[in-house]
């Protein structure tokens, strides 16, 4: 059992990675129905919380269905990161977890994310301002440096832990490589490696299949894996990436009934938290996903991704089922 201060989790957990513009309610829900055992909320800003702007406020949303779940928030201010994590403990999380890891520019230039793991004094401030200001567990997520020169996770692991982190999870990318090239976790298996490091270790980058989950689970050593793109338009994979753990066969691929149900439970969703035209707009983007692999698929997709009549296009998924039912992924 993996244990973030009261919070009991399974052996080797699998987590959701909190991924800007995808990882809110609807798809949380999803990923939580199909397995995953640890989610967070998309990352929100310390400034935009105290300024009260609705985006920000809006992401603060949880639902008792999610538990365990955590709020991410990032900044480079102490006092803002102080105050919004007060903000955020009167939802409610099981946790709050501090984003050191974003490697967008419009972050990075502010002073946060993964900016500041050039300034490790800075990241342990702001670390030790949250701690100081709640009463939940706070965990981080970060990367393995700036870049290849600049490789400091070693230190990062053992400072945070000594100010009271009570579990890491590193993408084991540095900020120059965004997401590119290939991810190397033989850093993250060294922190794990470390005697003095007892809080969980949880390693992030490149998981994308049951077999790859396996082989970083036997090779690293590591108490959990997050999963983050690999599960855009495809939840099932926390379940698939179980079950080869336990038996080391493969689940069968959904079908396409199964991938219908989660595009419209998506969509459905989508519109009963955010409303009718948000619901519909912010869905689009994940269509292409789910249907991955479906031959001649684009003028489905173009009827999804045009209308703003739901009722159309539950119609359309309807075609899809009655089309593509047997057929087989490419």
């Amino acid at each position: 059992m993996v244990k973030i201060g009261n919070i009991e989790l399974p052996d080797f957990p699998l987590l959701l990675a909190p991924m800007e513009d995808v990882s809110d309610p609807p798809f949380r829900r999803l990923c939580k129905l199909h397995g995953a055992d640890l989610m967070y909320s998309e990352f929100i800003s310390s400034e935009g919380l105290i300024r009260d702007a609705i985006k920000s406020r809006q992401k603060l949303d949880i639902f008792d269905y999610e538990r365990p779940v955590g709020i991410q928030i990032f900044g480079g201010d102490e006092e803002a990161m102080a105050l919004s994590a007060k903000i955020v403990e009167t939802v409610n999380p099981d946790l709050i977890d501090i984003n050191f890891g974003c490697p967008v520019k419009k972050v990075v230039c502010k002073g946060a994310g993964a900016g500041v793991l050039k300034d490790v004094d800075l990241m342990v401030r702001l670390t030790k301002a949250v701690i100081r200001s709640t009463s939940l567990p706070v965990t981080v997520k970060t990367r393995l440096g700036w870049d290849e020169n600049s490789i400091n996770i070693d230190e990062v692991a053992e400072r945070l832990q000594d100010i009271g982190v009570q579990a890491l999870t590193v993408h084991a990318r540095t900020r120059a490589q965004m997401y590119k090239g290939h991810s190397d976790w033989s850093h993250i298996e060294r922190i794990k490696n470390n005697p003095r490091i007892t809080m969980p270790i949880f390693g992030n980058g490149d998981i994308d299949s049951a077999e790859k989950a396996l082989e970083y689970k036997n090779k690293y050593g590591l108490d959990g894996m997050m999963i983050g793109r690999a599960a855009i338009g495809y939840p099932w994979i926390f379940n698939e990436i179980k079950h080869y753990f336990e038996t080391g066969t493969h689940l069968p691929k959904p079908t396409i009934v199964q991938r219908v149900e989660a595009a419209k439970n998506h969509l459905q969703w989508a519109m009963d938290w955010k409303g009718e035209k948000l619901g519909i707009l912010e869905t689009r983007r994940h269509y292409t996903n789910y249907f991955k692999g479906l031959p001649n698929f684009k003028e489905h997709r173009m009827k999804m991704v045009s209308s703003e009549d739901p009722a159309f296009i539950f119609e359309t998924f309807e075609e899809v089922v009655q089309k593509y039912e047997g057929v087989e992924l490419m």
